[in-house]
């Protein structure tokens, strides 16, 4: 006769299992907050970067235009490592390389030191941003729990790019532009200690070869072309240093096309742009970050070098700006429901170009209020009710199993269009103000910028208007 043995399987201690599911959106949450935040952190610090490094005005659109671009190219490469390699080792890699390159950036001696350390913190994001969403939806189990966490990781995204302008001006007024870079370490180095050891390593099991030429051509192929639009500045756009970077960045991009097309696996399946609804919306948003990224950039400096607000005070007057954008966003959805997809993002863009319109009257002696705060809130708000709905119809037009992958476009094509904007718009700013440095010629230059930002708006609403599907109203 055997012995009796209790083979009956303990139940998983639930205190652990909680902790471990926490952990992990903790840590998604910490991620992309510090990804959001150092979007919009460093606006307010420009001008003491400037001074203090002595950058020029096209080196300073490049503190903004390294990590955009670095960012945008790199982003599907980073959810695509993330399946194949491991969302805990992604995670850890990206946060590490973000970290340390905030290290590198918050003591650079040199423009092009502080330039090189915003490039590798943009890369370092587009490996963490993918895998902190990830980590969260492998954690928690769906159903209210996960909708939950994926309710905070958003809120919480939307609430670092909304307290950029307020951390960096308090730490640049208390401390020094430095720490909106530094500020990062300490928080990265203690996020790193808890991931790698509460973390649980999880992949899709996808063993598919990763397309890092495509994502070098298109990284590589917009910095040329971005960098060839600020040349014109200083050399026209007949010079060979204009027309080399610009051409070299078409060949470029063309040759990303075709890599694309023909390689197996690539990053951006161009059958994914066959659907009208994909291509339609990705445009739009393409245009519609072209004029919104650069509002924060001649906001930002306006209150500063024109009106003389102090780095905190131009942080917290842009704060209804930063509000709006999230309130808009938040309210889309409903909205929708009521005027239906494709006229909720008429309505938004025309909101946006109205206050791109009414902020190109500024003066070199305007009130916060007409020359700050309530055009600001226009333009913002417009952009928050527009961006919702088209991300709506581009995951409505892609294909079972791909609206993953069309998300990560809409982001991408927001970002890459908020990056080659902020080079037209600030080489627009430059050859009105012709050298000047005065209030009166940094106004008259930044006014057209504004005023050049809503026509490309009203031009993205006609495109809108003559593409875009029209889809239901959503039904509740």
């Amino acid at each position: 006769m055997t012995d009796m043995v209790d083979v009956t399987t303990p139940a998983p201690p639930r205190e652990r299992t909680s902790t471990r599911a926490w952990a992990a959106v903790l840590a998604a949450c910490i991620g992309q907050f510090l990804v959001v935040l150092d979007v919009s952190v460093v606006n307010v610090a420009l001008p003491s970067m400037r001074s203090d490094l002595r950058m020029s005005s096209a080196g300073l659109q490049w503190v903004l235009n390294a990590y955009s671009i670095a960012f945008a190219g790199f982003m599907l490469l980073g959810g695509r490592a993330a399946d194949i390699y491991g969302r805990k080792r992604m995670f850890l890699i990206g946060l590490g390389l973000f970290t340390a390159a905030s290290l590198a950036g918050g003591l650079a001696q040199e423009g092009w030191q502080l330039l090189a350390a915003r490039a590798a913190q943009g890369l370092g994001a587009a490996v963490l941003a993918p895998a902190t969403l990830t980590l969260l939806t492998t954690a928690v189990p769906e159903g209210p729990a996960r909708t939950k966490a994926i309710g905070t990781w958003m809120a919480v995204g939307a609430g670092g790019g909304a307290a950029g302008g307020l951390i960096g001006g308090a730490l640049t007024d208390l401390l020094s532009w430095r720490w909106v870079l530094l500020v990062n370490v300490p928080i990265g180095v203690l996020v790193l200690a808890g991931a790698a050891v509460r973390l649980v390593e999880g992949r899709a099991g996808d063993r598919r070869r990763i397309d890092l030429l495509g994502a070098v051509l298109v990284t590589v192929g917009l910095a040329c072309v971005a960098y060839g639009i600020v040349q014109t500045e200083e050399s026209g756009w007949a010079a060979t240093a204009t027309l080399a970077p610009l051409l070299g960045g078409v060949a470029l991009l063309g040759v990303f096309v075709a890599v694309e097309a023909r390689t197996a696996e690539p990053l951006m399946p161009l059958r994914v742009l066959g659907a009208r609804a994909v291509t339609s919306a990705n445009a739009a948003m393409f245009v519609i970050g072209s004029a919104t990224f650069s509002m924060w950039y001649f906001m930002t400096v306006y209150a500063q070098a024109v009106l003389g607000y102090s780095p905190l005070e131009a942080g917290l007057a842009l704060m209804p700006t930063s509000l709006a954008i999230v309130l808009g966003s938040k309210c889309a959805p409903r909205v929708m429901a009521v005027t239906g997809t494709k006229n909720l993002a008429l309505i938004g863009t025309a909101i946006a170009a109205a206050g791109f319109g009414w902020q190109s009257t500024m003066g070199a002696d305007g009130s916060y209020l007409t020359s700050v705060c309530l055009p600001g809130i226009l333009m913002m708000a417009g952009a928050g009710l527009a961006s919702t709905p088209l991300a709506s119809l581009a995951i409505t037009g892609a294909a079972p199993g791909e609206a993953g992958l069309v998300s990560g476009l809409v982001n991408t094509s927001r970002t890459m269009g908020g990056a080659l904007g902020l080079a037209v718009l600030s080489t627009v700013a430059a050859a009105r103000t012709a050298g000047g440095t005065g209030p009166e010629e940094l106004t008259a230059g930044y006014a057209l910028a504004f005023r050049t930002a809503g026509t490309v708006l009203l031009g993205g609403l006609l495109l809108m208007v003559l593409w875009l599907p029209r889809a239901r109203p959503v039904r509740r």
